[in-house]
């Protein structure tokens, strides 16, 4: 178990449901302290076979 405010959250494609195929999900930390909002990265899709935009989610 980690201790203190890093928190293990997933990220998943944005771009990848608009275009009806399976979203690629990462998972990572974050530190909840200093990003309280939802975090936003470039990830690479490989469905898609680019780099996109991908959301944490719940």
């Amino acid at each position: 178990m980690a201790k203190g405010p890093r928190v293990v959250i997933t990220l998943e494609c944005t771009e990848a449901r608009k275009l009806g195929k399976s979203p690629s999900r990462y998972t990572t930390t974050k530190n909840k302290k200093t990003t309280p909002d939802r975090l936003e990265i470039k990830k690479y899709n490989p469905f898609l076979k680019r780099h996109t935009i991908h959301k944490e989610i719940k």
